[in-house]
Formats: structure tokens, C-alpha cells, sequence
């Protein structure tokens, strides 16, 4: 039996930061997100030899192991360890014989949660496969202990849950990791408007976020510093921007972006830098009217919001640069995951081990 799955990347249009504790923990935090067309994949294949082969080709990785309990953290392909480990022991299981498949759309560091957004897809195929009990808050909770508890990596939690719902969701979290997804009811015409006023830029740069954000959460517990300060900025345009978008209101969305990304600059150091620089100063000065970085900072993805009769204008200047524009659209439905049954497959390595 093969298993397949798939998640959507996402595009944070405001409040990120909001969602990384301490910050959540202390004044709550709340995010507008919204899915688009570019997917991190996973493919389970059953093998019948006791043995697990990895192969993650984001991180380059190709290994097999011997099907154990637990699977080393040893810098290999520990999202897909990292769930294993998880699955057979919240649910006791034995040790399993697979291969793995995993790849995203977009490179690592994009500022499009493609980390978290992998663990949702990869822990959606084990779901499938092993038929475990879990809807979608669980499916995001998990991920998100996972990720950050499990293995210690940085970041927040508003990927696991965009990647496991999808669409266009506001998101309040709150003490104790409690969250509340609330999905929002955006009119067909407002979404077209949307895609035909909205610019994705990769810089050419991808980034790690751990160092922002780490330094994010040292400023968050030392008080009311103006890093929190402009934190509770952005949280309030989380609030202004859901009204714009529901009312259509493309120009305020456009201006409420522009002032997110001046208070998110004065989050951390280094969430700007010569690149986004030059790409923000390029589109300006051929008739973009806002953009912020998506994600963390530093680099991957700028979004863009332009006038449509000047979008092509804008694109073209753009590449003139390093970097290079992704189309894209936005989707509905979170991670959803399926099986093909090949009998004459099963019944082969069944009898041959796996080559």
C-alpha cells in the first residue's frame, strides 16, 4: 500500500510574531493567515524487510535504519524522526518497516512555514496510514509539540494550524497553547481582487528564523520595551486587517501592511537586510503600495501589494534582481492524505526485500 499526503504553505498577512510565546503566553496573540498553492508532499511506501528508509530531498537526505522504536536526533531528516518517534510512542506501536518520501514547493527558509507545515504533511500520511483518531486541532497540536517541544526548534504556532485548515483563518492564541482557529467567509470577488493585487517575491536568500525569533522572546520577557510594544501594533492590525478583508477594502489592507512591516522591523535586528531592502525599494519605485516580509524576516518571501494595471510593471523590475516571482493563488481545505492500493506491488515485496 502507498500513502500519500499533502499540506498548504501560507502566506502570514498579519499579527506573526503575536503567536511565539512568551508573547501569547503574557498578552495573547492573534494572527490572519491565509493558504496558497504551493505544498510540501509526503509518500509512505510499506516495505516488508524491517528497515526504514528516509529520503527527505529538501534537506538532501537519503538514509535507512534499522526499523526500531526510536530513531536517532542526529541532524539527519529529524522532521520526519521527529514523528516516527512520536507516533510510536503516543500509540505503543511497533516498530514499522516504510519508505519515505518527503519535498515542499517552496525551498526551506522561505518564510512560508515550510518546516511545520512538513511535520503537518508527514504526521497527515502516518493519520492515513495507521488510521489514527486525530481531526484537525489535534493534528496541529501535535505538530506543534513535535516540532517545538520534541526536537527545541524556534518558532511559533500559527504554521501547524494553517497548514491542518487551510484558507483564510483568524487565529487567537492564548496561555497554556490554548488556540482558537476562527475561519474566515471571504467573498469570491474579494479573494480575485486579492490574488490580482498581491506580488511574491523570493529574495534569493533563505533564512533561519530561530535567531529572530529567539532574540524576539528575550525581548518579550524583559516588559513593556518597545519591541512589545510594536508587538501589540501588529497584534491590532491582525484585528483591522480581518475588517478590511471582509469589507473588500483593498486599500486599507494595503496600508495596514505597510505599517506592520515598520513595527515588525522594530521586533529584532536583522529582519531586514540589503536584499529585502533593495526588492522593497525596487517595487515601491514602480508602483507597489506596501510590502512586508512573510515569516520571521530576514529573508525568503516578500509580499507585495500593487495597483493590478501596474502589477506587470512591477514584476518586471523585480526581476531584474537576484531573486525571482512565484505565481501563486489562494486555497481552501487544510492537509488531507489518501492510499493507492497495488496489490501486484505488495505482493513483490512481500516476496523480495526492498531494492
Amino acid at each position: 500500500m502507498i500513502i500519500r499526503s499533502k499540506a498548504p504553505l501560507r502566506l502570514g498577512l498579519a499579527g506573526g510574531g503575536s503567536d511565539v510565546s512568551p508573547y501569547s503566553d503574557i498578552y495573547g496573540g492573534l494572527v490572519l493567515n491565509a493558504t496558497i498553492n504551493l505544498y510540501a508532499y509526503c509518500t509512505i511506501e510499506e516495505t516488508y524487510d524491517g528497515k526504514i528508509y528516509i529520503h527527505a530531498y529538501d534537506a538532501e537526505c537519503y538514509e535507512v535504519y534499522d526499523s526500531v522504536k526510536v530513531l536517532d536526533i542526529d541532524g539527519e531528516a529529524i522532521l520526519i524522526k521527529g514523528v516516527y518517534n512520536r507516533i510510536i510512542k503516543d500509540y505503543d506501536l511497533c516498530p514499522l518497516s516504510f519508505k519515505i518520501t518527503t519535498y515542499n514547493d517552496a525551498p526551506a527558509g522561505s518564510g512560508l512555514g515550510t518546516s511545520s507545515t512538513m511535520v503537518v504533511c508527514i504526521l497527515k500520511a502516518f493519520i492515513e496510514w495507521l488510521g489514527l483518531p486525530l481531526g484537525d486541532y489535534e493534528l496541529a497540536r501535535l505538530a506543534y509539540e513535535i516540532e517545538r517541544k520534541d526536537l527545541g526548534l524556534s518558532g511559533g504556532k500559527q504554521d501547524q494550524y494553517a497548514a491542518a485548515f487551510g484558507g483564510f483563518n483568524y487565529m487567537e492564541f492564548l496561555k497554556d497553547d490554548m488556540v482558537i482557529v476562527n475561519p474566515l467567509k471571504i467573498k469570491r470577488w474579494v479573494t480575485d481582487e486579492l490574488e490580482s493585487s498581491m506580488l511574491l517575491y523570493f529574495t534569493g536568500a533563505s533564512r533561519s528564523s530561530a535567531e529572530i525569533i529567539d532574540e524576539q522572546k528575550k525581548s518579550t520577557s524583559q516588559g513593556e520595551n518597545e519591541a512589545v510594544k510594536a508587538m501589540h501594533r501588529i497584534k491590532q492590525n491582525t484585528i483591522d486587517i480581518k475588517l478590511a478583508l471582509l469589507k473588500g477594502d483593498i486599500d486599507a489592507f494595503a496600508d495596514i501592511v505597510k505599517e506592520g512591516w515598520e513595527n515588525k522591523k522594530r521586533m529584532a535586528d536583522h529582519i531586514t537586510n540589503p536584499l529585502i531592502d533593495e526588492a522593497m525599494n525596487t517595487a515601491i519605485s514602480h508602483g507597489a503600495k506596501a510590502g512586508k516580509v512573510s515569516g520571521a524576516g530576514g529573508g525568503g518571501f516578500v509580499m507585495f501589494v500593487v495597483d493590478p494595471v501596474r502589477k506587470k510593471e512591477v514584476e518586471t523590475a523585480l526581476k531584474q534582481l537576484d531573486g525571482f516571482v512565484m505565481p501563486f493563488t489562494f486555497c481552501e481545505g487544510g492537509a488531507h492524505g489518501w492510499k493507492i492500493y497495488d496489490s501486484d506491488k505488495v505482493e513483490f515485496l512481500k516476496k523480495h526485500q526492498y531494492k
